[in-house]
């Protein structure tokens, strides 16, 4: 990899990160504002974007790192793990119904809540072929 990188180097922007290491990325490429939220996300379980970091407090507090290796599916709320989900199948009315479960790990605001409610549909609908949208948060576990 490094010769690859050599090759296009001077095509290249570089950039340097908190700890002064070195990063490469495309002069176009898109880079959004810092202040910019980033949007919810529910992330499987042994998911890359937390077991990819080096330094995982990027995106998950010492508090609940072990989440990461445990299995735990989580959601993503600004960029950072803040509640576990899980989706439970039934079928009381007789078609096949999704029910996505969240468990907060701090307390979430409305805004953040709505953002989760909604993406929690979304999931819900895909799992279940567009059959169910339900969505359950539970109380704060902090």
């Amino acid at each position: 990899m490094p010769a690859a990188v050599d090759a296009v180097r001077g095509e290249l922007v570089a950039f340097r990160d908190e700890r002064g290491r070195q990063l490469l990325d495309l002069p176009d490429a898109p880079r959004p504002d810092p202040g910019t939220p980033a949007p919810v996300r529910f992330l499987p379980a042994f998911d890359n974007a937390i077991l990819g970091y080096h330094d995982r407090s990027r995106i998950v507090d010492d508090a609940h790192r072990g989440l990461s290796v445990a299995g735990a599916r989580v959601v993503l709320v600004d960029g950072r793990v803040s509640a576990t989900w899980d989706a439970a199948a039934g079928t009381p009315t007789g078609s096949e119904t999704v029910t996505v479960t969240v468990t907060p790990l701090r307390r979430l605001s409305r805004s953040e809540h709505a953002a989760v409610t909604e993406e929690g549909r979304s999931l819900a609908a895909f799992l279940s072929d567009g059959d169910s949208d339900r969505v359950r948060i539970g109380p704060s576990a902090a």
